[in-house]
């Protein structure tokens, strides 16, 4: 039941829950729709902080999503986390940074926002 992809000169294999004849090849492709939400993202964070000349150690995103009962299994809402560790966060600038992304940059913030809710959080330092 798996697919390949060709994107850019990379292949990615795409595969269906083995409960529906897949063989656990790779991601489902609505996993990659959240994936591609954290990469998108996150990418632009990185970029953004850089520019504002913010430090940190690591940054981290994770992306969860419901999705309801019925078909098509649709997500109802989507959530992201921002995960930053380093000793000179500075909170108003990350916040900039995050909002930048998600209002105006990252291009599959924008198409998802338009038919289920995204919320977010921002965690600095967690123990």
């Amino acid at each position: 039941m798996s697919f390949a992809a060709e994107l850019h000169g990379h292949r990615l294999t795409v595969d269906a829950d083995p409960r529906f004849g897949g063989r656990d090849r790779g991601p489902r492709p609505k996993t990659l729709v959240l994936t591609a939400l954290g990469g998108c993202t996150g990418m632009d964070v990185v970029s953004l902080l850089k520019k504002m000349q913010v430090p940190y150690d690591a940054l981290s995103v994770e992306v969860e999503g419901e999705s309801r009962e019925e078909h098509p299994q649709i997500y109802t809402r989507i959530h992201i986390r921002y995960i930053l560790k380093g000793s000179q966060l500075d909170r108003d600038k990350i916040d900039k940074a995050i909002g930048l992304s998600l209002d105006k940059y990252c291009a599959v913030h924008a198409m998802l926002s338009k038919t289920v809710p995204i919320s977010h959080e921002v965690v600095l330092n967690p123990s």
